[in-house]
């Protein structure tokens, strides 16, 4: 585990794990009992932006036959980033002390969830990273190995980023430290909120360890990324890298 600026856990623990989908039917009911297989202790939230496969309908269906999962419906694919921001937000009005997102595609194996969960013991945002020693990545071509290492690239030298993997999905979050941002002030809706929220959470003084995982394309369904998305996220790290030097807060 790669450390920086040790802080304790806190002795309550209610995890909260997100999910957010749109059209991952093939995945969602094998997920979740991996999940709960390996965190047994934990809520899933999922937050569905209105699929068209019936995704939303298949939570509540196991919603109804667990009461530890949850279900939010969106009325229609609003971007990743404000799936995220809105699982934050009910891990916030809910009283729980930890959110933990990952991928409904199997990418973020929950294998990985007890060592992701670990990180919280020294700090405020935990990520699961495939660039620390152990990390990697399986099934990816030298182009997108390039496009990965490149925003990640891009990112801690605008943002100042001190973590090796910025543009995973696959973390925990203190929700006591993330109250102190102001969702409102966010500007990337898509992928780009990967890096934006590290950027912020480090403007209130989140610390960050990173977990190695080994991240896998998805089992079922189609990807999300396009290269719209990919310029998408240069522009808002650039327009971050603007508010970074000249000491716009996040607050």
């Amino acid at each position: 585990m790669d450390r920086q600026d040790a802080v304790p856990a806190s002795t309550s623990t209610r995890w909260l794990v997100t999910i957010c989908t749109y059209n991952e039917r093939e995945n969602l009911p094998r997920l979740v009992p991996e999940i709960f297989r390996h965190t047994s202790d934990v809520d899933i939230l999922v937050v569905d932006d209105n699929s068209p496969d019936g995704t939303g309908a298949l939570a509540d269906d196991l919603a109804a036959a667990d009461p530890r999962v949850k279900v939010l419906h969106r009325p229609g694919k609003q971007g990743l980033g404000t799936a995220i921001l809105a699982g934050l937000q009910y891990g916030i009005d809910h009283g729980y002390d930890y959110v933990i997102n990952l991928d409904a595609d199997f990418s973020h194996d929950p294998k990985y969830l007890p060592a992701l969960r670990d990180c919280m013991n020294v700090a405020d945002v935990g990520i699961g990273s495939r660039y620390v020693a152990g990390g990697g990545v399986v099934g990816w071509s030298r182009w997108r190995k390039f496009m990965s290492g490149g925003i990640n690239w891009y990112a801690r030298k605008l943002l100042g980023l001190r973590v090796r993997d910025a543009s995973g999905a696959f973390r925990c979050y203190r929700l006591s430290k993330i109250r102190e941002l102001d969702f409102r002030k966010f500007r990337g809706r898509g992928y780009s909120f990967q890096e934006e929220v590290l950027f912020r959470c480090a403007r209130v003084w989140c610390s960050f360890a990173e977990t190695p995982i080994i991240f896998e394309d998805r089992r079922a369904g189609t990807s999300k990324i396009n290269w719209k998305e990919s310029v998408g996220a240069l522009w808002i790290i650039f327009r971050l890298w603007i508010d970074r030097f000249f000491g716009v807060s996040v607050r």
